[in-house]
């Protein structure tokens, strides 16, 4: 897995087309549960609206498993599809859009209401903050107590953290690493440690 874009936080992009007002909401979501629960929330928060359409890639953009869309009334392929193709054409994951519609008694008709939703989108994702997503995996490591200081060094630097330790006779840390660096940061607590350190992937 490589590492790739997501959102640093929501934002916001309101437009009038023609009387009607779109309100296009992007915010970070990671799985499709929470793409769908912050989809809930945007239409609690505008019930009078006459459509929430929406669209998500809650996972890595690549992720076919994590991508959605809704027209939620507006005609077949008008809204959630050209939003869904701004979120891809963006190479932004854990990603979710929704555009409220509040109607203004104009129609658009179909290529007008392609380019007002899908325009939406475009527009919000020229303003959304981005940071790196860098895949981790996690690993148990069992380590005596003189070792720790080191092994906290190591994971440091090498861009993970430890999630969770337990001390007993030894002290047995789940720690989250960069998959991509794994057999790196393996090969290392190998050569500081003599062999005695060696990651086990937690399953």
């Amino acid at each position: 897995m490589e590492s790739y874009l997501i959102p640093a936080e929501a934002v916001t992009f309101n437009e009038e087309i023609k009387k009607s007002r779109f309100i296009t909401y992007l915010a970070p979501v990671k799985g499709a549960d929470k793409a769908k629960l912050f989809i809930q929330q945007i239409r609690d928060e505008h019930p009078d609206a006459r459509h929430h359409c929406w669209a998500f890639v809650a996972g890595a953009p690549n992720d076919s498993q994590q991508l959605g869309f809704s027209d939620d009334g507006e005609p077949s392929g008008t809204a959630g599809k050209p939003m869904l193709a701004q979120l891809m054409g963006s190479g932004v994951g854990e990603v979710v859009a929704v555009v409220v519609r509040y109607y203004g008694g104009i129609l658009l008709g179909t290529g007008g209401l392609v380019k007002a939703y899908g325009n939406g989108v475009q527009q919000a994702l020229k303003i959304l903050p981005t940071q790196l997503r860098i895949p981790q995996s996690e690993f148990l490591l069992v380590c005596d107590y003189p070792q720790l200081t080191m092994v906290e060094m190591l994971v440091q630097q090498s861009g993970g953290e430890i999630v969770h330790a337990d001390y007993g006779a030894d002290i047995r840390l789940i720690l989250s690493l960069p998959t991509l660096h794994i057999d790196q940061i393996a090969g290392k607590l190998r050569d500081v440690s003599r062999g005695s350190l060696l990651l086990s992937p937690v399953t």
